[in-house]
């Protein structure tokens, strides 16, 4: 079995058909999903569907809950209580369904949807809180490595574990992220032979108890299998495994083992 730590399955493009998706990844040995929030809306969104999956069939859906850069333009005096109160939810029953961790949040300086200096506010509150609650962090980032690392190194005792969520950056970014202990998100990025040609060689780097693979479903649909309606699904995640276990030498069998291992360990599941 495989774990997609990151699935907006709250997305609008599977607003018709999110439970075949479920049933369709399942089917193809994607089980448990990872509900990624971005916003206080899709976290709240993406809990009360993971919850209410869950009544009939524990343990098949979870949920994060933060704010990605791109909506903290957005967030007000009330945003740090309201994923407070999400987390509280599951509290009670082992986080049952979730928030399993503090995110997806971060910077991203490559469309600046949300001002920079707002960006780094909203991550630093929402480490604040995943320290609090004493919950892993699931990372955002693009194009702004040197204050995300910054940010991160600064605040590193009172973070309990982190994921680079989608990582796609060069051998010194990765470098810095393990020395940071963060665990390491791959995604169809690495089945893209003109973006992703060096990311064959960089997961090599990647410790084998620090990976873990996702689909950032319905985007990142690797490039390399027919597109069928363009939107990528959890079901496509083995593809993605057997690319990575490929580049490291490995079965896509073993490869699956240990990456399960990490995501349970990761996210307390």
């Amino acid at each position: 079995m495989l774990i997609d730590i990151g699935v907006n399955l709250m997305h609008r493009s599977f607003n018709a058909d999110r439970e075949q998706v479920i049933e369709a990844a399942e089917a193809a040995g994607v089980s448990p999903l990872i509900i990624t929030g971005t916003s206080e809306e899709s976290s709240r969104e993406a809990l009360d569907y993971a919850e209410k999956y869950a009544a009939g069939r524990p343990g098949k859906l979870y949920a994060t809950a933060g704010v990605h850069p791109h909506n903290v333009k957005n967030c007000g005096p009330g945003t740090i209580a309201v994923l407070r109160s999400l987390a509280e939810r599951g509290a009670g029953t082992r986080r049952s369904a979730g928030p399993v961790a503090v995110g997806e949040c971060g910077l991203d300086y490559n469309r600046d949807f949300s001002p920079r200096p707002v960006q780094r506010k909203w991550f630093e509150e929402q480490i604040a809180l995943a320290g609090e609650l004493e919950l892993p962090l699931f990372l955002h980032e693009r194009d702004a490595f040197e204050d995300f690392a910054a940010i991160l190194e600064g605040n590193r005792r009172v973070i309990s574990k982190m994921a680079v969520h989608c990582f796609t950056g060069t051998a010194e970014e990765l470098e810095k992220y393990l020395e940071l202990d963060c665990y390491i998100g791959i995604t169809g990025w690495i089945c893209d032979e003109r973006r992703g040609r060096h990311m064959g060689e960089l997961v090599k780097k990647i410790p084998p108890d620090r990976l873990m693979i996702e689909t950032d479903a319905p985007f990142l649909i690797p490039r390399d299998i027919p597109r069928s309606g363009g939107r990528n699904e959890p079901k496509r995640l083995p593809h993605i495994a057997a690319v990575t276990a490929r580049h490291l030498g490995k079965t896509p069998e073993l490869l699956a083992e240990e990456t399960f291992a990490n995501s349970r360990r990761f996210f307390g599941i």
